[in-house]
């Protein structure tokens, strides 16, 4: 009897150690935000649970769109050398745009640095990665034109004449079509990614930004800053089926720009911008919910914490990101600096 007790308890010893590392690997598994800062070059990692920035990784002029890699260990960025213009700006009047600029940064996140930047054709501003993560589809303001770059070669593959102001890309759910929303023409373009062929083009409202959908892929959500509205598409038939409009009668004209859906796709969140808040929708009944304010100064990205919990938002003229709370409605702000545009969220 004496000599099973010992081997059972030898058993358990072994089986312990061999575990530790796996179990200490899954403790030490923490949450980390990022945020693109555009004034000054970086991308600005914060600790949400103390609301601390802990580090800030250099990456280049004007870094705006973020996007993980599938399996999160890269963070991809959008770098531009033209000059920073507001609306309305003598475009005359501007410093000589730098070519040489423009590219994705791709910072490894286990080493918190960048470690290659991609040519991306000219002033890229947002992207998304097709489905297998071996490209990205990439918005080209300027040149009015999606690129797709190719990660391993780095080499575009294809560039798509798309529309006016190309903004916010989003590729569908199950990777077969992906769409640019084109502010100066107030249209989606939904492009096939197998052929690169363009699908429709889907009236929007006013100065659409960015595109959002269902779990399932059947709906896109399309915000439109200058309608104070997000238009719901059908992306099989790819047509129009509701609008959503996003007012409340003592709140601020509302600007929607970024978006981000529930874990559980019953609601989405969409930053407005100059009107200081999130707009919260009920994406089953195509409806307002609430607006949750105020939320800091132009609140432009917006990104969810990876158990749904939390909501961060990326205040450019206020320099800071907004933490909320969702079930308690706490508010904490970290100090950015550096014009925060984009955000996301992830476990490392």
């Amino acid at each position: 009897m004496r000599r099973v007790r010992v081997l059972v308890f030898f058993t358990l010893w072994l089986s312990c150690l061999c575990l530790s590392p796996l179990l200490g690997a899954c403790r030490s598994r923490v949450e980390r935000v990022y945020v693109s800062a555009e004034q000054s070059g970086e991308v600005v990692v914060v600790d949400p649970h103390s609301a601390q920035v802990i580090a800030r990784v250099p990456v280049g002029k004007r870094p705006r769109g973020l996007k993980l890699s599938h399996d999160a260990s890269e963070l991809y960025v959008a770098l531009s050398g033209s000059p920073i213009a507001g609306p309305n700006v003598d475009a005359s009047k501007l410093p000589p745009a730098d070519r040489a600029a423009d590219g994705v940064g791709v910072i490894d996140l286990k080493q918190t640095k960048l470690v290659r930047t991609l040519g991306a054709g000219q002033d890229p501003e947002s992207f998304d990665l097709s489905h297998d993560g071996r490209a990205l589809y990439i918005a080209n303001e300027e040149t009015a034109e999606l690129s797709k770059l190719d990660l391993a070669s780095g080499k575009i593959t294809q560039r798509i004449t798309v529309g006016k102001q190309p903004e916010g890309v989003s590729v569908r759910p199950d990777g077969d079509v992906v769409y640019v929303a084109c502010e100066d023409d107030d249209v989606v373009v939904a492009v096939d990614t197998r052929t690169g062929a363009i699908v429709s083009r889907i009236p929007t409202g006013k100065r659409p930004r960015a595109i959002g959908f269902s779990a399932d892929g059947k709906h896109a959500y399309v915000t439109n800053e200058l309608d104070a509205s997000v238009t719901v598409l059908d992306t099989g038939d790819q047509r129009v089926i509701a609008t959503i409009p996003i007012a409340e009668a003592d709140a601020p004209v509302q600007r929607p720009m970024g978006i981000a859906r529930s874990l559980d796709g019953r609601r989405l969140y969409v930053s407005t911008g100059r009107g200081g808040a999130v707009a919260q929708l009920d994406a089953n009944a195509n409806k307002l919910e609430r607006l949750i304010r105020p939320m800091g100064s132009r609140p432009w990205g917006i990104a969810l914490s990876p158990d749904g919990k939390r909501l961060y938002t990326a205040n450019g003229p206020s320099n800071d990101l907004t933490i909320l709370d969702l079930a308690t409605g706490e508010r904490r702000q970290v100090a950015i600096g550096g014009s925060p545009w984009g955000v996301v969220s992830t476990l490392q």
